[in-house]
């Protein structure tokens, strides 16, 4: 048996390896009075429906003549740096724990208790970043897997990921659980208070992320354009730049057909790239390089095989799929053989971030950590990124590889992996 994952019928539950005195779940979602069904048949007919941030004319003059080529850059593209997130604010009220900001959520603590919150995303679309003005979180878990102990002042939670954390307020007061949305179009909120009725101050609001040219692999080793290109803006290739950045990659001839709309020539790890939005006011902000197993998990040389998978995407029709393939399209289940050990690398070709899960196994998240490196059931992928992890599944069935953003998921972005007790082509 697999000495990285072992079956439930023979693991046993140690107590976990650190102390508090009260633990409070903090539930994220999104809540929206339209039937999604209506939502998803909006967004095949703009992908942009809910998008109320794009630039107008006045962003256009205040950025002079650079803002005029950075326009005409993503007009070639056909795509917009505001697009952050598919549905937005303007149709999603965000809940914490089931409560809208207005209601709000309390959890209660007596100062100087070490205090246990359990997050997770259980929203459809939503990508939520979690700080607690006035106190450091010290995270212990990711994805229900003990890590060694790391303090940040933020983090970022996509859909379906899970990160518990320790927080220790120690004065009589009132602190506030914010959740900002990734596109910056609404929160969830909440209280952490020594008793009833008390509320602390609704941090300010941050402005609208925007993508730039590096986020979507056209900048990257110092280069001033690494390359994006469009099946139908060839002009726009310029290959061989941006080769410098560490783990760079330059993308292959297959352009993926009509189900991809663009192709980054360059994609690169970005496991130290807290995304877009993140990283300034002086907080340390939680990232994927920072995730390191509290136990050790079994190393090998080099994997049986490798398997490098795309995450592909058209924006303007909204289709997402795999390969370029949508669900209905696919070929036969992904086989992987009961026991071995496969190298999924996962390559982003679009402008959006991916939340993938898979289902019946554990992915080992190739980040660094060596004999430490974390166990994982949800991997966010950034724009013009590629992340490796491991598999080695050690249950036999048909097991869902899927992005966790339900639209896209329904739309097509979705594979089934068959374990069989033979190893696969």
């Amino acid at each position: 048996m697999s000495s990285m994952q072992r079956s439930s019928e023979h693991t046993t539950i140690a107590p976990d390896p650190f102390a508090y005195d009260r633990e409070h779940v903090v539930q994220l979602s999104d809540w929206t009075f339209e039937n999604p069904h209506h939502v998803m048949a909006k967004l095949k007919k703009l992908g942009g429906y809910y998008n109320n941030q794009r630039r107008t004319v006045a962003n256009l003059f205040r950025a002079g003549d650079a803002g005029l080529a950075d326009r005409a850059m993503w007009g070639r593209m056909r795509m917009d740096p505001t697009d952050i997130a598919d549905v937005t604010g303007a149709a999603y009220t965000y809940l914490m724990n089931g409560r809208p900001p207005a209601a709000g959520w309390t959890g209660l603590f007596r100062p100087g208790e070490r205090l246990r919150l359990r997050l997770i995303n259980s929203g459809a679309a939503t990508y939520f970043d979690v700080r607690i003005p006035g106190l450091d979180m010290t995270v212990v878990q990711a994805d229900g897997q003990n890590v060694q102990p790391v303090t940040v002042g933020e983090l970022r939670l996509a859909i379906a990921e899970t990160y518990d954390v320790i927080v220790q307020p120690a004065e009589d007061r009132a602190y506030t659980v914010f959740a900002e949305t990734m596109d910056r179009s609404g929160f969830a909120l909440g209280t952490l208070a020594p008793r009833e009725g008390m509320r602390g101050p609704t941090p300010e609001r941050r402005g609208r992320a925007l993508r730039s040219m590096a986020d979507m692999g056209m900048a990257i080793g110092g280069s001033t354009m690494a390359g994006m290109t469009t099946p139908d803006s060839p002009g726009m290739s310029h290959a061989g730049h941006g080769m410098s950045a560490p783990g760079a990659v330059p993308h292959g001839a297959d352009r993926h057909g009509p189900g991809n709309s663009m192709i980054p020539e360059v994609t690169q790890p970005r496991l130290d790239d807290p995304g877009n939005g993140l990283g300034e006011g002086g907080r340390r902000v939680l990232v994927y390089r920072d995730l390191r197993s509290a136990t050790p998990t079994a190393q090998e040389d080099k994997p049986d095989r490798e398997i490098e998978l795309h995450l592909t995407g058209n924006m303007e029709r909204y289709l997402w799929s795999l390969d370029g393939k949508k669900y209905s399209e696919a070929p036969q289940p992904l086989p992987i053989g009961l026991g071995e050990r496969v190298r999924v690398t996962l390559v982003n070709d679009t402008m959006m971030e991916h939340p993938i899960h898979l289902h019946g196994m554990w992915m080992v998240l190739e980040n660094g950590a060596g004999d430490r490196q974390p166990r994982k059931h949800t991997i966010s992928v950034k724009p013009a990124e590629r992340v490796s992890v491991i598999v080695e599944p050690d249950v036999p069935g048909k097991w869902a590889l899927h992005c966790h953003i339900l639209y896209h998921m329904d739309a097509g972005m979705f594979r089934v992996v068959e374990v069989s007790g033979r190893a696969g082509n």
